[in-house]
C-alpha cells in the first residue's frame, strides 16, 4: 500500500508541473497587469515597483524563479494584499472553505445514496419515479442559480436564515451556502447509486440470499450495499473537485471569506501571485482526493489489485 502510495504521488508531480507552466503563461499573457489602474503611475515608480517583484524579467526567467520558490514553500508575496502572503491568505481561507465544501460532500454523500437506495428497492414504482425526477432537476439547475433562490426563499421571505456572511461560522450562516453547493452532487449520487444497486440486486447471490430467506433489509445493508458503492466511490474524486470549484461562486454570492473569494479578487486584480497559488493549492488537493478515492476502492473491493492500478 505505501509504494502503491508513493508511486500515485510520483506520477502526480508531472501533472502539477504542467498545471503550474499552463497557469503561469496563461495569467501573464493576458492584457494588463497587477499594477495596472485608472491612474497611471510615473514610469519611474512602476520600474521600482517592477524590479522589486522581478516582473522587469524575462518570461523564462521569471517561471524559473518562480518554480524554484514554489519547491521551497514560497508563494511569494501578494500584490494586491499588502502586507500578506499567498501562504498566510491560502491559510486564512482554506480553512473556511473546508468548512463549506467538507460539509456539502458529506451532505451528497448521506442523502445521495439514501436517496438511491429507496429508489433502488422501489423500482418503478411512483416513489422511483418522484426521486429520479427530483434529481434530474437537481442535476439540471446549476448552483448559482439555487443559490439566489434560496436567499430569496428562506431569508428575504421568511427571514429564517441569515442571507449571507461567515459569523465566525455560525450554524445558521452555513445552511443555505452547504445545501446551495450539496444539491446538485446529491442528485448525481443518487442516480449513480440507484443504477448500480439495481445491477447488484439482480446478482445471482442476492437471489441465494432471497432463497436462504433473509429479510430485504438484511440483504440490502450486509450484502448488496458495499459493492453498490462502488461507482459512488469512484465519482467521489471528480465531485471533491467540483465542490471545491463551485465554492468560489457559493463564496461569493454568499460573502463567504473563503479561497473563493481570494481567487476571485486576485484575478480581477491581475494579482498573479495569489492566483497562482490558489491554481496550484486547489490542484494538489485533487491529486489528493483522488488518490483517497482510488484507496478506498481498493478497499471496497478486495480483488482489485493496487500495483496493477498504478
Amino acid at each position: 500500500m505505501l509504494w502503491y502510495v508513493l508511486k500515485r504521488l510520483l506520477g502526480a508531480f508531472p501533472t502539477l508541473v504542467l498545471l503550474i507552466t499552463i497557469a503561469f503563461f496563461l495569467i501573464r499573457i493576458a492584457p494588463g497587469g497587477p499594477f495596472d489602474s485608472d491612474k497611471e503611475l510615473p514610469p519611474e515608480i512602476l520600474k521600482n515597483i517592477q524590479a522589486k517583484y522581478h516582473l522587469d524579467e524575462s518570461l523564462p526567467k521569471q517561471y524559473i524563479r518562480y518554480l524554484t520558490n514554489i519547491v521551497q514553500g514560497d508563494f511569494g508575496p501578494s500584490f494586491a494584499y499588502k502586507d500578506f502572503t499567498v501562504t498566510e491568505l491560502i491559510a486564512k481561507g482554506f480553512p473556511v472553505s473546508l468548512t463549506i465544501g467538507g460539509l456539502a460532500l458529506l451532505l451528497a454523500i448521506i442523502i445521495g445514496i439514501s436517496l438511491g437506495t429507496l429508489a433502488a428497492v422501489n423500482q418503478n414504482t411512483w416513489l422511483d419515479y418522484a426521486l429520479m425526477s427530483s434529481a434530474m432537476t437537481g442535476i439540471s439547475i446549476p448552483n448559482f442559480v439555487v443559490a439566489p433562490l434560496l436567499i430569496l426563499l428562506f431569508a428575504i421571505y421568511n427571514k429564517w436564515l441569515p442571507a449571507g456572511g461567515w459569523s465566525g461560522g455560525n450554524w445558521a450562516n452555513l445552511v443555505l451556502p452547504v445545501v446551495a453547493l450539496s444539491l446538485h452532487y446529491i442528485a448525481y449520487i443518487a442516480r449513480i447509486m440507484r443504477g448500480s444497486l439495481i445491477e447488484i440486486l439482480k446478482q445471482d447471490y442476492i437471489r441465494t440470499a432471497k432463497a436462504k430467506g433473509l429479510s430485504p433489509f438484511t440483504i440490502v445493508i450486509k450484502h448488496a450495499i458495499k459493492p453498490a458503492l462502488m461507482p459512488v466511490i469512484s465519482y467521489l474524486g471528480p465531485a471533491a473537485a467540483g465542490i471545491l470549484t463551485g465554492s468560489v461562486v457559493i463564496e461569493k454570492i454568499f460573502g463567504i471569506p473563503g479561497l473563493g473569494q481570494y481567487f476571485v479578487q486576485g484575478a480581477l486584480n491581475r494579482d498573479y501571485t495569489l492566483v497562482m497559488g490558489v491554481i496550484i493549492f486547489v490542484g494538489v488537493l485533487i491529486i489528493l482526493f483522488n488518490l483517497i478515492v482510488d484507496i478506498l476502492y481498493a478497499w471496497l473491493d478486495p480483488k482489485i489489485q493496487l500495483e496493477n492500478n498504478a
